[in-house]
């Protein structure tokens, strides 16, 4: 793939890490942050269609594991822009070889990474600083009725978080276990 990104496999087929390559003189530098072009192998046919981003105030906050399904589940192309997160992922495409095996990376502000996440997984983070921000471009408008999530620390999963975290939001809490969930809320495509 061609462009202003390294792209690299992760341990979870169609998972990306994209490193950032800035171009620098005297002045500072300018990095791309999305490129129709540089990632249209990794896109296919789906855009961009809304860009969010979020500040964490406090260390060690947990959000997430979100998803939405079919028919507006989401590609995502996420990094950190302030501070820095634990990224987590977790393959819940059913005929996945990887099926909820969970995949982590640090993203900072720093080191320029970006996680490109594509339909059928669920995603979460845990801040490693204070005032956090995460960037996130996403294929699909944020649909409430077609939005789902799994607990971050749901035992079928058993995330390796770095610290215990002192705030999840109430409906981040509410999960049920995934195994009892069953097939309920998962209607994904077949990848």
């Amino acid at each position: 793939m061609s462009g202003r990104f390294n792209v690299n496999e992760t341990t979870i087929p169609g998972v990306y890490l994209l490193e950032r390559q800035p171009r620098a003189d005297e002045r500072g530098w300018l990095e791309r942050m999305f490129c129709t072009t540089d990632l249209a192998e990794l896109l296919g046919s789906r855009g961009i269609v809304q860009v969010n981003r979020t500040l964490t105030r406090s260390k060690a906050t947990v959000r997430g594991m979100h998803y939405q399904v079919a028919p507006y589940e989401e590609t995502k192309i996420v990094c950190c822009t302030r501070g820095a997160v634990y990224d987590v992922i977790i393959d819940l495409r059913r005929d996945s070889p990887t099926f909820t095996q969970w995949f982590a990376v640090e993203l900072t502000s720093e080191n320029r990474k970006m996680v490109y996440i594509p339909a059928g997984f669920a995603h979460g983070f845990q801040t490693l600083e204070d005032a956090t921000e995460v960037f996130y471009q996403i294929s699909e408008f944020f649909a409430p009725e077609y939005g789902r999530g799994v607990r971050w620390d749901d035992p079928a999963f058993s995330i390796g978080w770095p610290e215990q975290p002192p705030f999840i939001s109430d409906r981040d809490k509410s999960y049920p276990d995934y195994i009892r969930m069953g097939s309920v809320g998962h209607e994904f495509r077949q990848s």
